[in-house]
């Protein structure tokens, strides 16, 4: 994994807001109105958390329509394994491609 992928990982991870997201669609797919409420968040507020882990690439959305005709948004986790060390966290912070990243290495 790259250090500019670790770290747009890891920030998506460290809201709890969307560290619960993530857990309860580890439990399985679910559309947005009902994850909104399954989490307390308003829907607006979901979808920005949501936009977030899915740039990082954690969940996936799939546009669906119901039997009544009606557009369903579902999202389930992907498929994805994160594992911190020191050598991986080495390997992956010679790769930042940010100035900045790189200076604070």
């Amino acid at each position: 994994m790259t250090g500019d992928a670790l770290i747009e990982l890891l920030a998506a991870l460290a809201n709890p807001i969307r560290l619960r997201i993530v857990a309860r669609l580890a439990e399985g797919r679910q559309y947005v109105s009902q994850l909104a409420r399954d989490i307390g968040v308003s829907r607006p507020l979901l979808h920005m958390h949501l936009q977030k882990l899915e740039a990082a690439g954690l969940v996936a959305g799939n546009l669906e329509l119901s039997a009544d005709g009606k557009a369903m948004k579902y999202f389930e986790v992907t498929d994805f394994e994160v594992r911190l060390t020191a050598a991986a966290l080495a390997e992956a912070a010679v790769t930042l491609t940010s100035p900045a990243r790189k200076e604070q290495t």
